[in-house]
């Protein structure tokens, strides 16, 4: 954020501050009044002094947009939502825009609803430049369940250059194939180790901007006996809270395939509506395309 020896206070609480190894904004506003004067050693004043100037300067730093601005595109480069293009324009429409490159998106459906079409087609047009509504980079594709679908995929990375929103001449340059990263995940250990230590790898080095999971409900449907409800969906929780923050971190998109069922409506039964396998937390700063 910025740099506490910059700030205008005096040299004893900035020297108090440098030999507390606090350098920067972050590290000062981490601790508590009460820790701060223990780190420096200086007197409650002083503490509040330097907490003040660091919470002014921080303050000045953030930028704001109002609603209708954001709307519109009248605010800072930092606050506009992006979105990557389904490549139809139609489908864009119907979601104002495509899929926002910030937060979780959650594709439901009934078995054969066109879910994983959907995330293939995500994984074709990420490629796109930007001008195009692509981000100009790879995707990863996790499986969770079944195999990845290679022979569908080929098949419309043949046919998409044809039937894509760019011109020829761009699309003839991208070999769609090569850009699209599978790995398998057999369990919600792996899938939160893949997201921990092997996206990053990814995802630092701007190759991909798309991360399609298909599906996260399968890797909690046999783990869990019925009276452990509570542990479900809290590991749930902490595994949409996991995606959320590399979501934000990197400015990607991620994309969530979900199957659900319909059980028959007679009476003394339920139907299963979609999302009511997601736990609650999971939901919060997600949006739903329900195939």
């Amino acid at each position: 954020m910025g740099d506490v020896q910059d700030l205008v206070l005096h040299p004893r609480i900035l020297t108090a501050a440098r030999k507390a190894k606090l350098h920067r904004y972050e590290e000062v506003l981490r601790f508590s009044p009460a820790d701060l004067e223990r780190l420096t050693h200086l007197s409650a004043r002083d503490v509040g002094h330097l907490v003040r100037e660091v919470s002014e300067a921080v303050r000045h730093r953030i930028h704001a947009a109002t609603a209708l601005q954001l709307l519109l595109g009248d605010c800072p480069a930092e606050l506009k939502v992006k979105f990557l293009s389904l490549g139809c324009p139609v489908l864009d429409e119907f979601l104002r825009g495509g899929v926002p490159c910030q937060g979780l998106v959650e594709i439901s459906g009934e078995s054969s609803a066109g879910k994983t079409q959907f995330g293939l087609q995500l994984c074709l047009t990420v490629q796109l430049p930007e001008k195009w509504g692509g981000l100009n980079a790879g995707a990863v594709y996790i499986c969770t369940e079944d195999a990845f679908p290679s022979k569908r995929l080929a098949q419309m990375a043949q046919q998409f250059p044809t039937r894509a929103l760019a011109p020829a001449e761009v699309t003839k340059k991208i070999r769609f194939s090569d850009q699209i990263f599978v790995e398998h995940t057999a369990d919600k250990d792996q899938l939160s180790k893949c997201i921990q230590s092997r996206l990053p790898l990814l995802l630092e080095r701007g190759v991909v901007k798309l991360i399609v999971i298909d599906s996260i409900t399968a890797l909690f449907r046999g783990e869990y006996e019925s009276r452990e409800t509570a542990r479900r969906a809290k590991d749930l929780q902490s595994l949409g809270t996991q995606l959320r923050k590399v979501s934000q971190k990197y400015n990607v998109p991620v994309v969530c395939i979900n199957q659900f069922s319909e059980s028959d409506p007679s009476p003394g039964t339920s139907v299963v509506q979609p999302g009511d396998h997601t736990a609650d937390g999971v939901q919060d700063g997600t949006c739903r395309a329900v195939c």
